[in-house]
């Protein structure tokens, strides 16, 4: 089965992988069109990584079924590895070689024609920033130059599909945006780009986002459909003196489902916003504590998947009560 322009680029439905009884990703099911970015979101341990390595044919799936690029992820797991990228969450190139080795090296691992090797290095070193640094060798780089090489390596083949595994996981914030901003090209070029991530502010990047947790996919959609539809309590920003002290007094508020500080302020969630948001300002007032504002906000996506969790923790624990 070959690929068309009108095909998903990523069909996935119940996919599934046990090691021993622990099951790691739970009849996940999802697409993703092409020219999309799409992020898969979720803590350590989620199922992200071995989501990504069932998609990439690294990994064979216990249950369900899947294709990527037209190409069943059982069956044709060769033809899929020759039209992807795939960018690990942990450096995977040869830190004892200079740059230009390691691009050299899987020019030759890609196949890529010889008349086109020094075009495509080019351009790595060029996207990269590398140009200067092209016999340097790779190991005193630092970290955002290794993401930016690894990536130019990842798509020198020029794939039509890329699988980002955790690919800003340990860079500074600066280096996070630039690698973001090379993603945006990419994306722009026509080129899918999957990307597990489990930095929250990320996700706000992404045409579409799937939130994954202990192996289910528990909300999939756009960041303001899933801010918008899934958040089911309010949420109130509040800017105060001392908010740190004020925390703990806030959490103790009927009608406060949680609190947590938030930049350099608090965000509280409660079931019925307004009663709660007058309930903080009399205690403010009455504490001491000189109230900035106390407003009801759009929700960020770390409210919602904090939401959605506690959520999903509440129907296992009342399930495995009903159990007993």
């Amino acid at each position: 089965m070959a690929e068309t322009p009108n095909d998903k680029a990523v069909v996935v439905k119940d996919l599934q992988r046990r090691f021993g009884s622990f099951v790691a990703v739970d009849r996940v099911s999802f697409d993703v069109a092409r020219g999309e970015i799409f992020g898969f979101l979720g803590p350590n341990g989620a199922g992200k990584s071995t989501t990504i390595r069932m998609l990439c044919g690294i990994l064979r799936p216990s249950g369900g079924s899947g294709s990527v690029a037209g190409f069943d992820i059982r069956t044709q797991t060769e033809k899929i590895k020759s039209r992807i990228g795939y960018m690990s969450q942990k450096f995977s190139l040869y830190e004892d070689l200079t740059v230009e080795e390691n691009i050299d090296f899987y020019s030759g691992i890609y196949c890529i024609a010889p008349e086109k090797k020094k075009e495509r290095k080019e351009w790595v070193l060029g996207m990269a920033g590398l140009r200067e640094h092209r016999n340097s060798r790779t190991s005193i780089l630092s970290g955002g130059w290794k993401q930016r090489l690894a990536l130019g390596c990842a798509i020198l083949h020029e794939p039509s599909i890329i699988f980002l595994d955790e690919p800003t996981s340990g860079v500074d914030p600066i280096s996070r945006r630039r690698f973001w901003d090379l993603i945006y090209d990419l994306a722009g070029r026509g080129v899918t780009v999957f990307v597990t991530t489990h930095y929250m502010d990320e996700a706000e990047y992404c045409d579409r986002i799937g939130l994954i947790y202990r192996g289910k996919l528990i909300a999939a959609g756009t960041p303001e459909d899933l801010k918008r539809r899934l958040m089911r309590e309010d949420v109130l920003e509040v800017g105060c003196e001392r908010f740190r002290d004020a925390l703990a007094e806030i959490e103790k508020l009927p009608g406060v489902r949680e609190a947590a500080m938030f930049g350099r302020g608090l965000h509280v969630v409660a079931e019925d916003g307004e009663a709660v948001a007058a309930r903080i300002r009399a205690l403010l007032d009455e504490r001491g504590f000189a109230a900035a504002h106390v407003e009801k906000i759009v929700p960020s996506l770390e409210d919602v998947f904090v939401s959605l969790i506690e959520a999903h923790d509440r129907e296992e624990s009342a399930e495995a009560e009903v159990r007993r």
